[in-house]
């Protein structure tokens, strides 16, 4: 699996940033009669865990929900009210399951790859919770498995379906924002002992955590960086090895990024912030989330006039609903995916290496 270059990636962004709005509009065909895509999930130990699955139960005219894998006895027993009534089965029954289509991979991170690359071999459609590995050749290696079985990949970056977010692509995709030159974003939390703990064990630190969330939506402004330059502290170094402050500069050949990424700020989650600048206007939305951002605008573009503006866009049904409906709508192949996997491999890629590791 080789990226796009710069200038294929962009072009295919801005062709596909259309048909973004289709997932959370819930435009595209689907009811009673579309034949349901059977799908299940592996693992409850990820952290957006039941988030996901409380979201994809809804999703009822789209999936028959066939049960759920957790091979850790504890949290079979921790299991939360989002679990209740649904069947528990072995790794090997689920995929054995006759018409399984797709697999929610939902694991602890460092079973993510290893779970999706035996759905995979077993014909499954996946999506993915992030991050995707240590180590890019790995990651690769399940794209390319992906893309000799014609199958679809989804990962679960949780900005991708925000109905600002899209906005803000499709600004960018329509020329209303004219050449970009920087993209600035902030995504830091404060984390307790157990997190810090349990976040050691990787040395991407809070980059590889959740600054991907908005690395993931900076390749899809600006596509692959030409240089990516990491720094990363210890603000602990005598308690645990944990990179906790972070930041990232990706060089372009026309523009400047940069990503800072935390699990020390206190209210870290009120000063997340994701801003786009180009010579006619800027996108800047902070926090992170909701539907509320700024737009200063050159000259005026559709209904909004030139100046700084505040603007708000309707609330899509939840950024894991549109997911899988969108999944739903290609594996039905009633349209193109918005995310291919030049598109991930890029992500992570450039994950890996703001995070510190070496890329070989």
């Amino acid at each position: 699996m080789k990226s796009l270059d710069r200038r294929n990636f962009l072009a295919y962004a801005a062709s596909s940033t259309a048909a973004l709005s289709l997932a959370t509009s819930g435009t595209h065909a689907r009811g009673a009669d579309k034949e349901k895509i059977k799908i299940g999930q592996i693992g409850t130990g990820h952290a957006h865990a039941s988030g996901v699955f409380s979201q994809l139960k809804q999703v009822t005219d789209d999936y028959e929900l066939v049960g759920i894998v957790e091979n850790d006895p504890q949290r079979r027993k921790a299991l939360g009210d989002e679990y209740q009534g649904v069947t528990l089965i072995s790794e090997e029954q689920l995929l054995n399951t006759p018409g399984l289509k797709a697999v929610v991979v939902e694991t602890e991170v460092k079973d993510l790859l290893p779970t999706a690359s035996r759905c995979v071999k077993a014909g499954m459609n996946i999506h993915l919770d992030k991050p995707a590995g240590e180590n890019l050749e790995d990651f690769r290696q399940l794209l390319d498995e992906v893309a000799s079985r014609k199958l679809h990949l989804q990962m679960g970056y949780i900005y991708r379906y925000n109905t600002a977010f899209q906005f803000g692509y499709k600004a960018v995709a329509d020329g209303w924002l004219g050449d970009i030159f920087e993209v600035h974003a902030v995504m830091s939390k404060k984390v307790g002992a157990d997190s810090r703990k349990r976040l050691s064990h990787f040395s991407g630190g809070s980059m590889f955590e959740i600054g991907c969330h908005v690395i993931d939506a900076m390749v899809r402004v600006l596509g692959p960086p030409t240089r990516t330059t990491p720094y990363g502290r210890k603000t602990h170094p005598d308690q645990d090895p944990l990179v906790d402050n972070q930041l990232a500069v990706f060089d372009y050949p026309e523009a400047i990024a940069s990503v800072r990424s935390t699990l020390v700020e206190y209210e870290g989650f009120n000063r997340r912030q994701f801003t786009v600048c180009g010579e006619f206007g800027t996108f800047d939305m902070r926090p992170l989330g909701g539907q509320s951002f700024r737009l200063a605008l050159e000259k005026p573009q559709g209904d909004y006039k030139t100046g700084y503006q505040e603007v708000t866009v309707p609330k899509g049904p939840g950024i894991f609903i549109s997911a899988f409906r969108d999944m739903a709508a290609i594996l039905r192949e009633e349209k193109e995916n918005d995310y291919p996997l030049s598109h991930e491999l890029a992500v992570h890629e450039s994950i890996l290496r703001a995070s510190g590791y070496k890329v070989n």
